[in-house]
């Protein structure tokens, strides 16, 4: 609550508690907040990652992946990157899904595996992470579904994905009244999938 209201300091001090203590989420919020300190304390952020990642916590470990992906406090190194996206992932972090996703479609740090990229994909679209519901209307267009092309479409840009809109738009154009309402009735309709996500 304290992060929430401003008082970052509070909050820090709390974090900082909780994870003197072991507790796997104080310690990935202490990182985050390293991580958002201005300046930015990265490899302080690393320091608190690892031991909450380390215990399963999957919003840790998904950030422990992006600073690995990007050389932030620690040395890059995309392996490493991947394994902690894939654990994220399979934890429930719908972030970690998109970027697992992208990690076997272009062979960064795993095999390029274009099955699995497809399936982390399509979950993550299920879940609704806004560019995954977009990749997977253009997938879906170019596969000739333009029906449900423009429900992943129309939900992309519904959750913000601003280049979703123009294809969106396109699509929308191109289907008969009957087909786009039943489209956009799905879209109303829709819920993304609820999934346990460990802390």
């Amino acid at each position: 609550m304290c992060w929430e209201e401003g008082r970052r300091d509070e909050a820090v001090g709390c974090y900082q508690k909780a994870a003197e203590l072991g507790h796997p989420v104080g310690m990935c919020n202490l990182g985050v907040s390293y991580l958002e300190a201005d300046p930015p304390k990265a490899e302080e952020a690393v320091r608190w990652f690892y031991p909450a990642a380390a215990a399963g916590n999957a919003r840790a470990q998904y950030n422990l992946g992006l600073c690995l992906q990007n050389g932030k406090g620690i040395k890059r190194n995309q392996r490493e990157a991947a394994k902690w996206y894939l654990r994220a992932a399979e934890g429930g972090n719908v972030r970690a899904m998109y970027n697992i996703s992208l990690c076997y479609n272009y062979g960064e740090g795993f095999s390029q595996d274009q099955v699995r990229s497809k399936r982390w994909l399509q979950l993550a679209a299920d879940c609704g992470h806004k560019k995954a519901l977009y990749e997977c209307g253009i997938k879906l267009c170019a596969a000739g579904d333009k029906v449900r092309s423009l429900m992943y479409l129309e939900l992309a840009t519904r959750r913000g994905e601003a280049a979703a809109s123009h294809m969106r738009d396109v699509i929308l154009e191109s289907l008969s009244l009957v087909n786009a309402q039943r489209a956009l009735s799905d879209a109303d309709k829709w819920r993304p999938r609820a999934l346990y996500t460990r802390r």
